[in-house]
């Protein structure tokens, strides 16, 4: 088992990746459960596929489950599941000091954290990613949120997790294309700051989306200590360094937008191509090398991602997916920063874009 400690000020905790930790989950928590019932947020696949281990492990320590199961997808980050998600949690008399647990991909770590935030005005909550999305990305760092019609995670709090639990095993029961979209977040880590690890990710990618378990233990822990050190260095985004972790982010959460935040594209299928524009976006600029951002396309290509936005189909235009852009959280005094590249792995802060120059730069990349 690897152990990643996320060293924040005033709530360090541990991101223990492995395989068969759910089947401990009592022993892995230990005095964090404080009370014979368990208060596990989940979703209907997810416990489906986890719901009788998770009740046995609980039972092996003198505890019983306590589920709220919600519909699965994007669409259950919303005002609506909240509400139900804290009233819940209150109707089971929730304390500040009990410990609710996120069973599930990143659409439930954010929605049960969130929850967690605001109830009773902080009580705690332990993550257990059940995606390689969320294990390697949104379980780590305390960034919780819903959408909004307005747009993607735009209501939202900092709130780290008490405890991480990444079981390995759970990768097992996802079909490729969750596996794919989580792979887009590996991917990133390379490409903002370690050019190595993208070069990792070129040579060993394929055969740990195929179930290698030494590559996907590797691939999860070297992701998490990316993301642990940006987290410990700048928790609130407010140096510009964790700001670097948005990477595709911007371009990303535009075209979900357009597809309604559906199954018609998939978070980390709208990270991946989000990176390659951004990636391209960076070459028109005279940053980064044509053939580097190509570099970037063509791995997602080889195994089996979109890496063209026109594969979309999406029936609009380049100022359209920039009018998703003026609804994001990173806008500042009416500046939206892009992170954009000066190679593979230099990742930087671009502060003087104009949303016209990016307007016309979409533009063409739906007429490739």
């Amino acid at each position: 088992m690897a152990v990643i400690p996320v060293d924040v000020a005033g709530a360090p905790y541990e991101v223990r990746i492995g395989t068969g930790l759910l089947v401990n989950l009592a022993g892995e928590c230990g005095a964090r459960l404080r009370k014979r019932r368990v208060p596990v947020v989940t979703d209907a696949n997810v416990h489906k596929a986890w719901g009788e281990t998770i009740e046995g492990a609980l039972r092996q320590g003198g505890h019983e489950a306590a589920w709220l199961i919600l519909p699965p997808g994007e669409a259950s980050k919303s005002w609506d599941q909240l509400a139900a998600t804290t009233d819940w949690l209150l109707a089971e008399e929730v304390e500040r000091g009990d410990h609710v647990l996120a069973l599930g991909g990143g659409v439930i770590g954010d929605l049960t954290g969130f929850a967690a935030a605001i109830l009773k005005r902080g009580c705690h909550f332990i993550q257990l990613p059940t995606t390689l999305l969320a294990q390697v990305d949104s379980s780590v760092g305390g960034k919780t949120a819903i959408n909004t019609p307005a747009g993607k995670n735009l209501v939202g709090a900092f709130h780290q997790p008490a405890l991480v639990l990444a079981d390995l095993a759970t990768l097992d029961t996802l079909p490729q294309r969750e596996l794919k979209a989580g792979y887009a977040e590996v991917v990133k880590y390379g490409l903002l700051g370690d050019a190595g690890f993208f070069e990792w990710c070129k040579a060993n990618g394929a055969a740990m989306l195929a179930g290698d378990a030494a590559l996907r233990e590797y691939a999860v822990a070297h992701s998490v200590a990316a993301k642990a050190r940006i987290v410990a260095a700048d928790e609130r985004e407010t140096l510009g360094l964790r700001a670097l972790l948005n990477l595709g982010h911007t371009f990303g959460h535009a075209l979900e937008a357009q597809t309604g935040f559906s199954d018609r594209l998939l978070h980390g299928e709208g990270v991946a191509l989000g990176m390659v524009l951004a990636a391209r976006f960076s070459a028109a600029r005279g940053l980064l090398a044509v053939q580097a951002a190509e570099s970037i396309a063509g791995h997602f290509a080889a195994i089996g991602m979109a890496s063209e936005i026109a594969s979309l189909g999406l029936n609009c235009d380049g100022p359209a997916l920039v009018a998703h852009m003026l609804h994001d959280k990173k806008m500042d005094a009416g500046v939206l920063p892009f992170v954009l590249m000066k190679g593979i792995g230099e990742a930087f802060l671009a502060k003087d874009v104009a949303l016209d120059e990016v307007a016309a730069f979409l533009d063409g990349e739906l007429a490739r």
